[in-house]
């Protein structure tokens, strides 16, 4: 028959692993979430790089084709309230 002594010593083994696997479960969950946000804020970055490059090219070309620019814009504009107006 097993003591009461030996019963605690059984039971605390048992929380003790039981604690170590959820503490490294919570460990790989938290290395998965850091993984997670560098690579968003990577890719923050390189859509902020793109739109930049996007915005600059634009304004290079609107500097330099004024007249086609507002022709493009016009035409934008014209399909864009006809796509809208129809219901």
């Amino acid at each position: 028959m097993k003591t009461n002594s030996s019963i605690n010593e059984s039971s605390h083994a048992a929380v003790d692993r039981m604690a170590a696997g959820a503490h490294h479960v919570v460990d790989g969950v938290a290395d998965a979430a850091n993984t997670a946000t560098d690579n968003i804020s990577d890719k923050t970055q390189q859509l902020r790089a793109i739109e930049e490059r996007w915005v600059e090219n634009v304004r290079d070309y609107v500097q330099g084709n004024p007249v086609s620019s507002i022709a493009i814009a016009v035409a934008g504009g014209y399909l864009v309230s006809r796509i809208f107006s129809r219901r």
